[in-house]
């Protein structure tokens, strides 16, 4: 009697490990099976299939122009201590400060992200 049970246990393990090493990728929804720490689990995963999938798309992110702050922002990430906006026209803006106890200066474009034209 014994030998029996022990049996089919084993068998019904062996079942259920040989469907626990099936790629997970293959089951889109359906049954799983799982042994962690807390000890075995199971359940399973149902969709709705009455509506297509629509991602979701928020409003496009505007990237604007470079504007002084972020120039002065950016020239601090570079090491320009002491950082000001010495010149601002419709083009370029120039940032002067000190870095490594010289005076030095960064001409940053008007375009997205602040492009570095001239670096002295």
């Amino acid at each position: 009697m014994f030998r029996t049970i022990r049996t089919a246990v084993l068998s019904a393990l062996l079942g259920l490990g040989t469907l626990t090493a099936m790629p997970a990728g293959a089951q889109a929804d359906g049954f799983y099976f799982s042994f962690g720490q807390q000890g075995p689990s199971a359940g399973s995963h149902h969709r709705d299939r009455g509506h297509m999938y629509k991602p979701h798309r928020g409003r496009p992110r505007h990237v604007s122009a470079c504007s002084p702050s972020q120039a002065l922002h950016k020239a601090g990430r570079m090491g320009l201590r002491h950082a000001r906006v010495t010149h601002a026209s419709r083009k370029i803006i120039a940032v002067a400060g000190h870095r490594h106890r010289h005076r030095a200066r960064v001409v940053f474009s008007r375009a997205p992200h602040c492009p570095v034209i001239r670096a002295m």
